[in-house]
Formats: structure tokens, sequence, C-alpha cells
């Protein structure tokens, strides 16, 4: 479903395997935080202890970002890593704490490009600083261009286009794309892949923008939605959340449509399994936050640079009634 070059999947592999017997968590908010890890399983690397700054774009209350952060964390137990954790969905924000990073002359920065306009200049002053930057999660066809080492994440166009493409295999014709966050570069491609493998197949695509950080807004202005047009038969989300609030919606909408979503929570797997949410498009995002820390640690330990600087994919891939229960275990310990 996704390429990747073969040093690159070798690599990922590699550290993968390192990454199911390390784990840890932690609370994140806005503000800057210092881990260690959490309880890592496997023996710390003895090489001397760094720090690295992990910054990202979530919002308060996205548990996404709960199973990135603990793949972070399992490379930080592992690789005897200090690792400063801070988050700010404004993209100004956020460019700020990458530079409070670099003032702070951190060994290495991980960081989320979901605004690229605002972020390139500080991840090239980074650079200039001779401080090694990886991106992860979003910016995956802009991230060469800011100055960035490395990225782990998924192709946000072909999981939107593969979307698209399995609901007309699944008789849809008319679907809506909630987007949680207006001028996401990822979210958007989400949106746009959809679009593209729908329309393909003759069916059409609504956006509909909604406040992400305001759930009973969601939910209502997607009720009005579906109200105004009962003709969209499939729902997609693009994130697990979102897909578990509208579940009460979409069930009692005249319409009926059927309900699908980008990424998964350790609530997600059951509601695939009764068949309240058709499917959920992965992008592994442990596999993110682990790859992101622990190349770091190889750069700076050992001058390694995974990907041979193309994009190392962790996704697209489906979890549907077929592979249900053997996602729903790991999702159960926070991992999936």
């Amino acid at each position: 479903m996704f390429r990747s070059g073969t040093k690159a999947a070798t690599a990922a592999a590699a550290v993968t395997c390192v990454a199911l017997i390390a784990a840890g968590c932690s609370s994140q908010g806005g503000a800057p935080q210092s881990s260690g890890g959490g309880g890592g399983g496997g023996a710390t690397a003895n090489t001397p202890r760094i720090t690295i700054a992990y910054i990202t774009h979530q919002s308060p209350g996205d548990t996404f970002w709960d199973i990135v952060r603990k793949g972070a964390e399992a490379a930080a137990a592992k690789d005897n890593v200090e690792l400063k954790l801070s988050n700010d969905p404004e993209p100004g924000k956020q460019a700020t704490l990458v530079q409070n990073a670099i003032d702070s002359k951190v060994a290495g920065i991980a960081v989320t490009i979901a605004y690229p306009d605002q972020l390139k200049a500080v991840i090239q002053k980074a650079r200039a600083a001779n401080i090694p930057v990886v991106a992860f999660n979003s910016g995956v066809d802009v991230w060469q261009d800011t100055g960035a080492m490395m990225y782990f994440g998924s192709d946000e166009n072909l999981a939107g286009e593969t979307g698209g493409k399995r609901i007309a295999q699944e008789g849809g014709k008319h679907a809506l794309c909630v987007v949680q966050q207006q001028g996401h570069v990822a979210l958007e491609a989400r949106c746009s892949g959809l679009e593209k493998g729908l329309t393909a197949a003759g069916g059409k695509v609504d956006k509909l923008y909604v406040t992400g950080t305001n759930m009973p807004s969601v939910t209502s202005t997607v009720q009005a939605k579906l109200a105004q047009d009962p003709s969209i038969d499939y729902v997609i989300t693009l994130g697990a959340p979102f897909a578990l609030a509208l579940l009460p919606i979409v069930a009692a909408s005249a319409s009926k449509p059927k309900l699908g979503t980008f990424d998964s929570n350790k609530d997600l797997p059951a509601k695939i399994k009764s068949g309240e949410v058709q499917w959920a498009i992965d992008q592994q995002p442990y596999l993110q936050g682990y790859l992101s820390v622990d190349s770091l640690w190889l750069y700076v330990n050992n001058g390694n640079v995974i990907g041979g600087g193309q994009t190392t994919k962790t996704g697209p891939a489906f979890i549907d009634k077929s592979n249900i229960d053997a996602v729903t275990k790991f999702a159960a310990n926070g991992t999936r």
C-alpha cells in the first residue's frame, strides 16, 4: 500500500523491534515538560545523556498524541535521552517553542510541520546552529524545503485517495470530510486525497470545517449538515475522537450514513468490531514518535541518517474487521 526505500525500511524495522520491548507514559500539556522516558523495559544505552526537544501542534484533549508520545518516550528511555515535551496548536507559538529549544542548546529537535510557512525559518535557524532537526507526522510534502534532515509519517494524500477508493468499492457516492483544523496541511491533504479517490469512481466529497477544540460544536455542525443534505452516505472524520463523538449523530440521521475515520485510539477498536465504525486509516503514530527520537540519537552518536533523504513512511494501512483482534490488544496498551 505504500513504498519506502530498502535502507529506510530496514532501519525502521530494526528500531521497531526495539520499540516492542520498551514502554512509557506521562502527561503532556502546553508548557514544556521534562521526561526521562517513562518505565522502559529494556537496558538503557551507555552513551552520554542528551536532551532532545519534542515539539508538536497538539490541541488540548486530542488523545491521538498520547500514542505518539508513548513511542517517543520508549525511545528516550532506551537511548538515555532527556525528552523536553512541548506543544501548541497555534503556529506562531509552536515556532516560539522551537526557538526556545534552540536557545537552550538541545542536542536535537523533533517537530511536526503542520504549518510550514510559520516553521520553516526557525527550523533553518536550528540547522544553522548545528542542531539536527527531524520532522514527523505532518509536513510530508514540505519537510525537505524546511531544512529538516529526516521525516517519519504517512503519505496523507495517498491515505486519503485510498480511503476514497474504498468508499467507492463499498458503494458510497457522496462523502462528507469533517476537518477539525482549517489550514493544517496534513488534514487538508487527507480530504484532497479522499476527493481524488472517490471522484475517480463518479462520487463526490463535501468538506466541512468544524472547531475541533469544541466537540459540542462539532456534533451540532455535522448534525445540521446531514439534515440539510440526506444524499450524504459516508462521513469521514480525520481523528478517532471525532468519529466516536459523531456515533449518535450518525445513528440518528435519517440517511444513516456509514462512518469511517483516520487514526485510532484505545476506544475505537470496539466500535470497528461492532460495525458502528467501518474502518480507520492508520498511520502508526507510536512508530512516528519512536523513530523521531531514536533517529536523533543515532545521528548524534553515530552520524546515521534514516531514509537516505527520502520520507520514511509509517502508513497508510487499514484497521477493519479483518485485523481488529490483533490491533485491539495493542490499543489496550495505548500503543495503537
